[in-house]
């Protein structure tokens, strides 16, 4: 199978989730706000297509690496304290950013809006900068 084949349909995949949940529910497929719907204190009434759409992004993958018959999900590379330090800094940073990468990066910049490019832009250059010191300086 070419390199580019998965990519390409993972892209196509993601679009339309973002394109059909805002067509019907009239939401943003931002994850960060999906989850954040779920959890306490702010628990969102419309609980069943948030985990509907949560129980996608993981059974997604595995459906894929069976039909292609084989794991498309490697194993992590980074220590467990690594994991966690990066998932909370990410947390905290959609908290302050008012949104995650899939809300401003996928949802807002296909709607032009100037806050999710300007946030897709400052995510973009944080992630470039991070790995730069990771890999390079520390």
């Amino acid at each position: 199978m070419n390199i580019f084949v998965l990519p390409i349909l993972g892209g196509l995949l993601i679009g339309s989730a973002a394109v059909i949940l805002l067509a019907l529910n009239g939401r943003i497929a931002g994850i960060s706000g999906i989850i954040g719907g779920l959890l306490p204190p702010a628990q969102a009434p419309d609980k069943a297509w948030r985990l509907a759409f949560l129980l996608g992004l993981i059974a997604g993958p595995l459906v894929a690496g069976l039909l292609a018959g084989q794991s498309l999900i490697a194993p992590p590379v980074a220590s467990m304290a690594s994991l966690l330090g990066g998932g909370l800094l990410v947390g905290v940073g959609t908290a302050l950013g008012g949104g995650c990468t899939s809300g401003h990066g996928v949802c807002g910049m296909a709607r032009l809006s100037p806050r999710s490019i300007a946030a897709t832009g400052i995510f973009m250059i944080a992630g470039f900068l991070t790995v730069f010191l990771v890999q390079h300086v520390l």
